[in-house]
């Protein structure tokens, strides 16, 4: 989809980056935060070709983490993966989580992506929620830029304390974080407090679970439909071909 002239004009003024940038950065940041298997491996020297198109504070940390990728064994990689993202709570990749937690209001904000996603004509598969930063990345890489940029922006605290987080675990995943980072602009003023504050107080503890909360158009249908004819579908592969000659992919489970 294209994005309106007027929308690539703010990207460049807020960010320094051009539209074409963030998509390169976004879809490669997309493609590395996804389970580690051997089709990433096979893409990671395209990978490093785009790193090298992308300013410096992009490029060197996505270009670090692609040296540990291609020097560490693959089940090593995946075991790595599964500890810090499927364990660790604090390295959670659900950008709603750092604001709500698993409370009532975590589902208002679900809702809020997936409407994102749907008026940009993307029908998320049901193997995701749509708040996962890959996804919401691929979302921006292949859709509308704007609109994840502002996602992005909305949730930049919970994005900085997960950077944070990875960091003080010596997760070379913080290396991808720190790239995704330096596509929007330098934290200041009331960015800066809102990580401070997340960072001390943690996400809020009540326990409730998503579903009986979740207003009834997020709730998925019966059989794993999403209420459109046709059922999911899910987001393309992030990918530097034409839109054109872009294949699908399920969104990672």
């Amino acid at each position: 989809m294209r994005v309106k002239a007027r929308a690539a004009g703010r990207s460049r003024q807020q960010s320094g980056l051009t539209d074409t940038q963030l998509v390169l950065a976004w879809q490669s940041a997309s493609l590395l935060l996804g389970y580690p298997d051997e089709e990433l491996l096979a893409r990671a020297g395209l990978l490093r070709d785009v790193a090298a198109r992308l300013p410096a504070t992009i490029a060197d940390p996505m270009t670090a983490f692609l040296v540990h990728l291609e020097a560490t064994a693959l089940p090593e990689l995946a075991a790595d993966f599964v500890s810090t993202f499927d364990h660790q709570r604090r390295c959670c990749l659900y950008l709603t989580y750092f604001e709500h937690g698993d409370t009532r209001n975590r589902g208002v904000a679900l809702l809020r992506f997936k409407t994102a996603y749907r008026q940009a004509g993307m029908v998320l598969s049901d193997a995701e929620l749509p708040d996962h930063l890959g996804v919401l990345l691929e979302f921006g890489a292949t859709a509308d830029v704007a609109v994840a940029r502002a996602l992005l922006l909305e949730h930049r605290a919970g994005l900085e304390l997960l950077r944070l987080a990875l960091e003080d675990a010596h997760s070379p995943w913080a290396l991808v974080l720190k790239a995704v980072s330096a596509t929007l602009p330098p934290l200041a003023g009331d960015d800066r407090e809102a990580v401070m504050k997340l960072a001390a107080q943690g996400p809020p503890a009540e326990e409730v679970g998503l579903a009986p909360f979740a207003p009834p158009e997020y709730m998925p249908e019966p059989g794993g439909g999403n209420g459109r004819p046709g059922g999911a579908v899910a987001l393309p592969s992030p990918t530097y071909a034409p839109a054109s000659t872009r294949a699908s992919r399920g969104a990672r489970g």
